[in-house]
C-alpha cells in the first residue's frame, strides 16, 4: 500500500515538474519573437539618455505643422501592441502628437505567462530612465509644444502613467486606464498636473473601495481630478479604436479622455517647465494588483 501511495506521489510531482518546466520554456520560447514582432510596429527608435539603451516607440503625428500637445501613452502588460497603436492614431487625429514607447525593451506578447514575466522582470526605476529618454527626445522635436506634455496608460500602463508623473514634475496632465492607483496624499500631492482615472465596476484587480481611496487621497492632496466608475465594466474594457467607435460604453470613456485631455493639455495652463529636476520617486511593485490581474485575464470577465 505504501508502495502504491509512494509511486503516485511520484507521478504527481512529476507532473508538476514536468508542467513547470514546459511553462518556463513557453515564456523562453515565446520572448524570442519579441523583438520581431516590435520591429514590424515600432516606426521610431529615441536614444537613450546617460548610458540607457534605445527605446523602441510608435509615434502618431497629427496634420499639420505643430506645435502639438503630446500624450505619451503607455501599453498594457502584453506590451507594445496593435491595440495601443490603433488608439495613437485615434488620439492622433484629435491633434495630439502621441509616442507610445516599448516599455519592456523588446519583449511583447498575448502570452499570459509571459505577459506576467515582462511586469515582474521590468523595474519601476527602469520605466521611468525609458521614459526619460522619450522625454528628452520630445525636447528636441519642432513640432513639440514641451509645456504641454502629458502622460496616459492602460492597465499596466495606467500605473506606470502615474509612477512616472510622480517622478518628472514637468508633466502636464496624467490619465489612468484601471491602473493600480497611489491612495496615499502625502505621494500623490507631488503629481505636476490633473489626473483623470477610469475604472470598471467589476474589475477585479482593482476595488471599489480602492478607486474611492484613490479619490480620497487626491482630494485631500489637492490634486485637480475626476475620477470615473463605469457601471458593469470589467478591467480593460477599453479596447481598440475599432471597438471604441462601435460600442457605446467604450465611445463614452474614449470621450470622457478627449474631454480632460482638451481642457487641461490642448487648452489648459502651462506645465512648470524645466526649473525643477526629476524626483527620486520608485513605484512600489504592487504584488496583489498583479496576482489579481492574472486572474482578470485569464479567468475573470474580461478577455483579450
Amino acid at each position: 500500500m505504501l508502495r502504491k501511495i509512494g509511486r503516485v506521489l511520484i507521478w504527481v510531482v512529476g507532473l508538476l515538474v514536468g508542467l513547470v518546466l514546459l511553462l518556463v520554456g513557453s515564456v523562453l520560447v515565446d520572448g524570442l519573437a519579441g523583438p520581431q514582432r516590435l520591429d514590424a510596429l515600432a516606426n521610431t527608435l529615441i536614444p537613450g539618455v546617460n548610458g540607457q539603451p534605445d527605446v523602441r516607440a510608435y509615434v502618431a503625428r497629427p496634420t499639420g505643422a505643430g506645435p502639438f500637445p503630446v500624450v505619451m501613452m503607455i501599453h498594457e502588460f502584453f506590451g507594445l501592441n496593435e491595440s495601443i497603436i490603433s488608439k495613437a492614431d485615434g488620439l492622433a487625429q484629435e491633434g495630439y502628437l502621441v509616442v507610445a514607447p516599448d516599455t519592456f525593451r523588446g519583449s511583447k506578447t498575448s502570452w499570459i505567462p509571459r505577459a506576467i514575466y515582462q511586469v515582474v522582470s521590468t523595474p519601476a526605476e527602469q520605466i521611468n530612465l525609458d521614459l526619460d529618454s522619450v522625454y528628452a527626445w520630445l525636447e528636441m522635436q519642432p513640432d513639440v509644444d514641451i509645456s504641454r506634455v502629458g502622460i496616459g496608460g492602460f492597465c499596466f500602463g495606467g500605473r506606470a502613467s502615474l509612477g512616472y508623473s510622480l517622478h518628472n514634475n514637468r508633466l502636464a496632465a496624467t490619465v489612468i486606464f484601471y491602473g493600480s492607483p497611489i491612495v496615499e496624499p502625502e505621494t500623490l500631492k507631488a503629481l505636476p498636473g490633473p489626473v483623470l482615472g477610469i475604472f470598471g465596476e467589476k474589475d477585479t484587480s482593482i476595488s471599489l473601495e480602492e478607486v474611492n481611496a484613490f479619490d480620497a487621497g487626491l482630494e485631500k492632496a489637492g490634486i485637480i481630478h475626476q475620477i470615473s466608475i463605469y457601471e458593469g465594466q470589467p478591467h480593460a474594457f477599453v479596447q481598440d479604436m475599432e471597438a471604441v467607435r462601435s460600442d457605446p460604453v467604450q465611445s463614452e470613456a474614449w470621450a470622457e479622455m478627449l474631454a480632460f485631455l482638451e481642457l487641461h493639455l490642448k487648452n489648459g495652463s502651462l506645465a512648470a517647465g524645466p526649473s525643477t529636476e526629476p524626483s527620486a520617486f520608485v513605484l512600489p511593485f504592487d504584488w496583489q494588483y498583479y496576482t489579481l490581474l492574472v486572474y482578470e485575464h485569464a479567468f475573470g470577465m474580461h478577455s483579450h
